[in-house]
């Protein structure tokens, strides 16, 4: 009797056994895939540190698989039928994705196998609702947030996670690259020890990361989220872009824990991130086009030298410059900290919002397509429930309100450690004397700011009121 053939589940963006319904429905002997797919997502394809993480995300999945993980390089819509071909494989597995280039993608794969005589099984996007489950009273998709969660708590609990399924493997010889031919770390140089040291990726890991939240800062979310210089974010965004955890696990897991000021706050949270996936899903040109069309004629100060400054974390402004230098090295930055790089770049600066998204998606361990884009949309003032535009946030009195005791600037900008807390968030205030006695020379051991905040306010909100007189209307 010949064995059963087998069936192929292609992992993407899933890379876990928990709670993953492609894997769990597979009903036969299986072969684990991932396909680096470079070509297809073009410019989305995974930046320098995203890169990093998926390398040792698959390093931990082929460990929990046995050593059985398939790897392949190229467009899927030719490897993925081809393999199964090769292995007689009877169907493919996968879970759905929103991101534009990955749908097209996935509609080439389940034509080639049906054409081919295979079956194609696409299983539920990992969100925490399907799409058009949270709809308006009209059918259609939420453009403003609030309402948007509201539906969410009113649908009920998302459904609850599936256990890892026992498996069975095929018995095939499907060769492919290994691991290290992916060249996904990073050679001369090698910059990634600060993500060494920060990270450690993999669904194991993640578990334990979700684990030691749940016991330590959640209970104090709605308040510690916002202090950077303290452990009170999840910080498993991570763990959620590479599906090490998915967010119906996450939001059980919270949930599980009664209600709480903390828990209703981190709810919201990923609400927030359901919000964006749903918003690329309405709008796939998110990532490169404002919702809000009048955006487009914004009149933006090219200025390469102002980007750069920004990118190095040398703006003279010490929390913008912490946080900056905080993802070149560890990948990742603190939330609140994001918000204000992100408004610095865009109004103090006046640099297209496309800038940051492009260095954040470079730079991030855990650049994700929608929320990076809905993010710095909100932040610019011209995508769904925006900021207002004249909202334009002061990093000095950002740095004193969230890191009033230094803590944070000091460990990320430690040229200035030894000013006073009074003039630690804004060093060109300080008397000359004080700056000599820290070792501080303005322009020379830290820069003098950029430009002033005073004049760059006003001048945002001058390019503002001009896009508003060319109409139409900005809509608010």
């Amino acid at each position: 009797m010949s064995p059963p053939a087998p069936v192929i589940v292609w992992f993407r963006n899933d890379l876990r056994l928990a709670d993953h319904p492609a894997l769990a429905a597979a009903d036969g002997p299986v072969v684990p895939l991932y396909v680096l797919e470079d070509e297809a997502a073009g410019p989305w394809a995974p930046g320098g540190a995203a890169l990093w993480w998926l390398h040792h995300a698959l390093a931990a999945l082929d460990a929990s698989l046995g050593g059985r993980l398939v790897l392949a390089r190229g467009r899927a819509a030719d490897v993925v039928p081809r393999l199964a071909a090769r292995l007689g494989a009877r169907a493919v597995h996968w879970n759905a994705r929103i991101e534009p280039w990955g749908i097209a993608e996935d509609a080439a794969v389940a034509a080639a196998l049906e054409r081919d005589g295979r079956a194609a099984r696409p299983f539920a996007h990992d969100l925490l609702f399907p799409p058009g489950r949270i709809a308006t009273r009209g059918g259609g998709g939420f453009r403003v947030f609030t309402p948007f969660w509201r539906a969410c708590l009113a649908a009920g609990a998302p459904a609850r996670p599936l256990a890892a399924p026992a498996l069975r493997f095929a018995d095939v010889q499907a060769g492919g690259p290994a691991l290290a031919d992916l060249a996904l770390l990073p050679s001369r140089p090698d910059w990634a020890g600060g993500l060494r040291a920060a990270w450690q990726p993999g669904e194991p890991a993640a578990r334990q990361a979700l684990s030691a939240f749940l016991v330590g800062a959640l209970a104090g979310y709605a308040d510690g989220r916002d202090r950077p210089a303290e452990p009170g974010t999840s910080r498993l965004s991570p763990r959620l872009r590479w599906g090490e955890l998915s967010p119906r696990q996450v939001w059980h897991a919270v949930a599980g824990r009664g209600d709480s000021p903390g828990a209703e706050a981190f709810l919201r949270e990923l609400g927030w991130r359901e919000f964006s996936a749903h918003l690329l899903l309405q709008a796939p040109d998110l990532p490169l086009a404002p919702l809000q069309p009048a955006f487009a004629r914004f009149p933006w100060a090219a200025d390469a030298a102002a980007l750069r400054a920004w990118q190095r974390g040398r703006t003279g402004y010490p929390l913008v410059d912490a946080g900056m230098r905080e993802l070149w090295a560890t990948g990742w930055m603190h939330n609140r900290v994001r918000m204000v790089v992100a408004s610095f770049l865009v109004k103090h600066l006046l640099q297209p919002w496309q800038q940051g998204e492009a260095w954040f998606w470079d730079t991030l361990v855990d650049a994700d397509l929608a929320n990076n884009a809905a993010s710095w949309q909100w932040v610019a003032g011209c995508g769904a429930d925006a900021a207002p535009y004249f909202r334009i946030f002061n990093p000095v009195k950002q740095g004193q309100t969230f890191d009033p005791a230094g803590a944070y600037v000091r460990r990320w900008v430690p040229e200035l450690a030894r000013l006073s807390d009074r003039h630690l968030h804004a060093p060109w205030q300080a008397a000359p004397l004080e700056l000599a006695e820290a070792g501080v020379v303005l322009g020379r051991t830290y820069p003098a700011p950029i430009v002033d905040h005073a004049a760059a306010r006003a001048r945002a909100l001058a390019a503002y009121a001009r896009l508003r007189e060319a109409g139409p209307r900005v809509v608010r």
